[in-house]
């Protein structure tokens, strides 16, 4: 009997955390990396507070995601009403620091956030449509995230020509980093793939921090941060790679996005 009520428990622990947060270790690194960049080269008290704002965003897809289905289906299953709960316990965490920003600061960091709403109701669209493991919408919800680099800079006075350039190196790493993993997933798994494609993509991610970096946009320290990606995609879809589990590539490839952050931020940091 009790080791019946004590299963009963695990898996209604296992539930709610499903509901609750997002399993894809991706998502995690598409949130964190934006929220370092930007608080590492233009740290405020008030892009802390926007940290906090965009990580309730963040957490609301999970719960919003399962609700939709549900409305749409015009059923509630018991892990609809979880599901509105966390919907609302997130969206408090999202308003509450936003409106302390609104009430205080100069609105113009809100641009970023104007500009990443599209992006994410494209990414909700497909969720909504059970299609959320397709290219668009998950480049799409990494790009909506990095919007919260630039939002940051712009609430420690940088002007929005410098700011978005923190986007432009975040949404470039991100559609490089989605077409590598897709690419290195499929090929353990033995699906058709297309690795000179990924590889190509972190080609022209290459030429763009080259790019910024030659306008005096982006420090250049950037471009060996690309270098370094390129180089992982090169032996990561070669014939040499290492065989390791799914779950290895998704945190190597948080690693590798970390690299990013902080070789970027020691660039603008040195001024190299």
């Amino acid at each position: 009997m009790a080791t019946n009520a004590k299963r009963e428990r695990t898996k209604r622990r296992v539930v709610i955390r499903s509901i609750a947060l997002p399993s894809e270790h991706g998502g995690w690194g598409f949130l964190i990396e934006p929220i370092l960049l930007g608080l590492l080269v233009a740290f405020s008290w008030q892009g802390m507070l926007l940290s906090v704002a965009a990580t309730g965003i963040f957490l609301i897809h999970q719960p919003l995601k399962i609700a939709v289905k549900d409305w749409r289906k015009g059923r509630r299953p018991p892990r609809l009403a979880w599901a509105e709960r966390f919907v609302i316990g997130y969206v408090s965490l999202a308003v509450m620091p936003m409106l302390v920003l609104l009430l205080t600061t100069e609105p113009s960091f809100l641009l970023p956030v104007v500009l990443a709403i599209p992006l994410a109701g494209v990414q909700l669209y497909y969720d909504a449509n059970n299609r959320s493991r397709q290219f668009l919408p998950e480049v799409c919800g990494a790009a909506a995230l990095a919007m919260i680099a630039p939002a940051i800079a712009l609430l420690s006075g940088w002007t929005f020509e410098l700011a978005i350039v923190l986007w432009i190196i975040l949404a470039t790493r991100a559609a490089a980093a989605i077409l590598y993993v897709r690419s290195r997933i499929r090929l353990k798994i033995g699906k058709p793939t297309s690795p000179p494609i990924a590889c190509l993509t972190h080609i022209v991610a290459l030429i763009v921090s080259v790019g910024l970096a030659a306008v005096d946009l982006a420090p250049w320290l950037t471009v060996l941060a690309f270098g370094v990606l390129l180089l992982r995609a090169v032996l990561g879809l070669s014939p040499y790679r290492k065989d390791h589990p799914i779950k290895v590539i998704g945190f190597q490839e948080l690693g590798y996005g970390l690299m990013t952050v902080f070789v970027v931020t020691l660039g603008y940091g040195l001024n190299l």
